[in-house]
């Protein structure tokens, strides 16, 4: 019988780091079946791949499709990039696990990273429930899960700025082994947002040796990326340390101005690590602009109550200027410890159809048009819609971004929101990004190279059975592109536009892109993580005493 695909002449650049080498790859039942000289060899598909580049598909380790990817099936932002698999639960906050009143508040607090998908069915609230809702739903890529700590938190103890009771912790532990021994890779942490960011270092260190005890990962959105952004850092590696949990810090940067050139402090901090037995990786996105929310730039005070209270606190006058004052002479920790630039704030998305023409313009643009000061537009801004106002954040350095992307430790990851009027470039743009701007046209990275910091490293991370390598046996997650022509053409200005240079992906051996077009496919599917764990129910949990 013959196979289902044959892909002849590629460069094939297998994901280990190991040159490319001339051959022709064999794809049967989505399983790569040979690898070398296949021309008498009868396959359903034929590709002649003469100067293309076969390589594993691509896994964004930060990505937040949480809803999109279930919303939109699709998905061809990120399939089109080459994107096979993706690692969703993100910066501490997401839909699982849940009770009723924890996902009505975390709809609300989240809106600006998911959108609010009209008639959306959310009939999960365990983490397994939510991976099985991928899987009978249909998805166009693979996707990991990670438990959310600030979920966690919200559950558990609310929106409270307080420490967790020891009855309230040991619920947590609970809750987080349940979400591992049901297949999530690990724990994610946004430590720059509520209610995350109220757990103190012991805390996460007690979380984490639950997360160690599954055999996962701790992939924190860390306490700073500005003025305390190295602190913030060794804070997270003192987290593993004491846990005996592996690292992954996320969105790698050192961003504002404090930070600029100082991407090798980050480094030699991550090599002492390292050093020490550490267990780290890294990921970050090519691009100088983050993105976030608006409302995470207030001061964590303001967040005490949840949405609701913080809304009631920004329609008052006299707390209205305690927080300006925060923001614009202090440097509000939720600024990261910086003084608000209103410059190189960017309004990207709305959830109020009525403030669409504040899309695209910086909140300092928009106070010059009204004559209003800055931080009136800002909370103004927030009011009217709710919370759901997401900027860009023109903060980054170059020289910083090139250092980090060189690291043994680096992965890559979007960061990517996909919802929104004008969201960042990088969602459509980040893989073929690294291929055409930062290994061709710059060189900062050789190919074989790059190909690994997308694939063979995070899947090892991920510890992905038969994935993330183009070897016999593996899965059949491949992705075809031309070295020559492969670039990102989304920009801020059109921010969904597809990559050029990518004419094929295919997921389980099963193309979502053919000839450069999207197909209808949806072979991806829940990755469970469940191999090498030493504690096998929810009871069975480490003590840090």
């Amino acid at each position: 019988m013959p196979a289902d695909l044959l892909v002849s002449g590629a460069l094939v650049v297998d994901g280990t780091g190991a040159p490319g080498v001339l051959a022709d790859v064999l794809v049967d039942d989505s399983r790569i079946v040979a690898i070398g000289n296949q021309s008498g060899t009868a396959a359903r598909q034929r590709i002649d791949a003469a100067g293309l580049v076969l390589a594993p598909g691509f896994i964004d380790m930060h990505a937040h499709s949480d809803l999109q990817i279930l919303a939109n099936p699709q998905h061809t932002a990120k399939v089109s990039q080459g994107v096979t698999c993706e690692v969703l639960g993100q910066d501490g906050l997401s839909y699982a696990p849940v009770d009723e009143p924890t996902r009505t508040a975390l709809r609300q607090q989240i809106a600006g990273w998911n959108d609010e998908p009209d008639d959306f069915d959310f009939d999960w609230t365990s983490v397994g429930e939510y991976l099985d809702r991928l899987d009978r739903s249909g998805i166009a890529c693979h996707a990991a899960y990670l438990v959310p700590q600030g979920t966690l938190r919200m559950l558990v103890v609310g929106p409270e700025n307080r420490p967790a009771a020891p009855a309230e912790l040991d619920r947590m532990r609970d809750l987080l082994a349940t979400g591992l021994a049901e297949g999530a890779a690990g724990m994610s942490s946004g430590l720059t947002y509520p209610p995350g960011m109220f757990a103190d270092t012991a805390e996460l260190v007690e979380l984490c040796r639950v997360v160690a005890s599954y055999g996962g990962y701790y992939s924190p959105h860390q306490r700073s990326y500005g003025n305390g952004a190295l602190a913030a850092y060794a804070e997270m590696v003192e987290v593993a340390r004491a846990s005996g949990c592996a690292l992954h810090l996320t969105h790698a940067v050192m961003n504002f101005e404090p930070n600029r050139g100082r991407a090798g402090d980050l480094l030699a901090l991550l090599d002492a690590a390292l050093a020490d037995g550490v267990d780290v990786t890294t990921d970050t996105y090519p691009y100088l602009p983050g993105a976030t929310t608006l409302v995470s730039l207030l001061p964590s005070w303001t967040a005490t109550g949840g949405p609701d209270a913080q809304l009631t606190q920004l329609a008052d006058p006299a707390t209205r200027e305690r927080i300006r004052f925060e923001l614009e002479q202090v440097g509000s920790d939720g600024c990261h410890g910086c003084v608000a630039d209103w410059a190189t704030i960017e309004i990207s998305g709305v959830r109020n159809a009525d403030l669409a023409g504040a899309v695209g313009r910086t909140v300092a643009a928009l106070a010059e048009r009204t004559g209003t000061a800055p931080s009136e537009v800002c909370f103004d801004l927030l009011l009217r819609d709710r919370l759901g106002t997401t900027i860009l954040q023109h903060i980054g350095h170059e020289e910083n971004v090139r250092a980090i992307m060189r690291h043994r430790t680096h992965c890559g990851g979007s960061d990517a929101i996909l919802a929104g009027a004008k969201p960042h470039p990088r969602a459509w743009g980040t893989f073929p990004r690294y291929l055409g701007h930062y290994v061709r046209e710059l060189g900062v990275l050789e190919l074989a190279d790059c190909i690994h910091h997308l694939t063979g490293r995070p899947a090892a991370r991920l510890r992905l059975d038969s994935r993330g390598l183009v070897r016999e046996g593996y899965h059949a997650d491949l992705v075809l592109f031309d070295p020559e022509t492969v670039t990102d053409t989304a920009t801020f200005d059109q921010p969904r536009r597809q990559a050029a240079g990518i004419p094929w992906v295919f997921v389980n051996g099963t193309a979502v892109i053919a000839d450069g077009t999207r197909t209808d496919a949806l072979p991806g599917r829940a990755l469970r993580m469940r191999d090498g764990r030493t504690a096998s129910r929810p009871g069975h949990i480490p003590s840090g005493a």
